[in-house]
């Protein structure tokens, strides 16, 4: 990890923070070049807190010093802003969804192969502590070959804390878009590929009032469905059900277990990097915690970007890839066009294989030496 890659960061919102904190304090073959956003008052406060100059998007892609644009704009500007950067010759990485629209996502990729260049995408979670744990877990046969599975993020949205949280009841939000990247990353990364859906979903309420400062008391209209059940079967025989919600109150529900034939596995928030993983076998019953394979287990957003550079220094596809979130992204999109039809719908996309890393357990450090 000598070389170190030049990164634009364009957008400067509520997630910029800690990877702005990340990118200049703990990945070290990155090096933030400039910060860009619309709103130049939150350009001016990322620029000073992190001494790092303000530029335009065209700035970045015009300067041949920029290697990276690290795209992290409100989802509606996944898609133009990544084609842009690709077609000025920039490697991208990118907050989830890949895209509003599989059909996007697929050009962002053409585009990004006739150009040699590199797409990463979010969510980056899976490659923390808590989901490789699982990963390793389901690899070294502990709990047997995966036969089902059950995913819930349930909640009763964002309009109670996030300062704009207008654009998660538009396109690209809802708890699908906005949560369900998280879910679905990391159910593929430790099952495989998903072959179909079947699902429904629906809205339950046409308005949402914001509660937190600084709009608080501001109606807004829900555009996206905000409750949705899922069927998920994977290439391998695999079926997961999954409930995606921002209209439930209250409930007790795991994030994610694994059902195999050997075992269940307990897997912890992949809205986190870490937290607690728990097996449980044919010899043992009890959920049983297992110890973590690395020491990235908090707040770690910026490891995708930071392993994207490293892969695209050594030549080879990057773990947080933008195949991998096109399979994501079209899982999403046909969640939402099967409740329209009424029927199970087939996936095109096929799920890359990962890249074995080799994690440090004591340090936040890790490479493809040795693996």
């Amino acid at each position: 990890m000598d070389k170190k890659m030049n990164v634009g960061v364009v957008g400067c919102g509520n997630i910029s923070t800690i990877y702005l904190k990340n990118l200049t304090e703990l990945f070290t073959n990155v090096n933030v070049y400039g910060v860009a956003d619309l709103d130049e008052e939150k350009a001016k406060n990322a620029s000073e807190k992190y001494n790092v100059p303000v530029m335009t998007l065209d700035e970045m892609l015009s300067d041949k010093n920029v290697d990276i644009i690290l795209n992290i704009t409100a989802p509606q500007g996944h898609y133009p802003i990544c084609k842009k950067a690709l077609l000025a010759g920039k490697h991208v990485y990118v907050e989830k969804p890949l895209s509003l629209e599989y059909k996007q996502g697929k050009e962002l990729l053409q585009i990004a192969e006739e150009k040699g260049l590199y797409i990463g995408c979010a969510p980056d979670t899976f490659l923390g502590a808590g989901i490789q744990t699982c990963i390793n877990l389901i690899n070294s046969d502990t709990i047997g070959k995966p036969i089902g599975a059950t995913a819930f993020m349930m909640c009763h949205g964002h309009e109670s804390w996030h300062p704009a949280p207008e654009f998660y009841y538009n396109a690209g939000g809802g708890p699908l878009f906005d949560m369900g990247p998280y879910y679905i990353t990391a159910l593929v990364r430790m099952i495989g590929g998903v072959k179909s859906v079947f699902a429904y979903a629906d809205k339950s309420f046409a308005t949402r009032t914001i509660t937190s400062e600084p709009q608080k008391g501001k109606v807004i209209p829900v555009n996206v469905d905000t409750h949705i059940t899922a069927l998920l079967k994977f290439e391998n025989g695999c079926v997961a059900t999954i409930i995606m919600s921002f209209d439930v109150w209250k409930h007790n529900l795991p994030h994610i277990e694994i059902y195999g034939t050997k075992g269940s596995l307990s897997v912890p928030d992949p809205n986190g990097f870490g937290g607690s993983v728990k097996v449980a076998t044919i010899e043992n019953r009890t959920f049983t915690e297992v110890p973590l394979v690395s020491a990235f287990s908090e707040n770690c957003r910026g490891l995708g970007l930071s392993e994207t550079a490293l892969a695209i220094s050594e030549n080879r596809i990057n773990n947080a890839s933008g195949k991998l979130g096109l399979h994501v992204l079209e899982i999403m999109d046909k969640i939402i066009e099967s409740s329209k039809q009424g029927k199970e719908l087939f996936l095109e996309s096929v799920l890359p294989k990962g890249i074995p890393l080799k994690w440090n357990v004591d340090k936040k450090e890790f490479s493809t030496k040795n693996v």
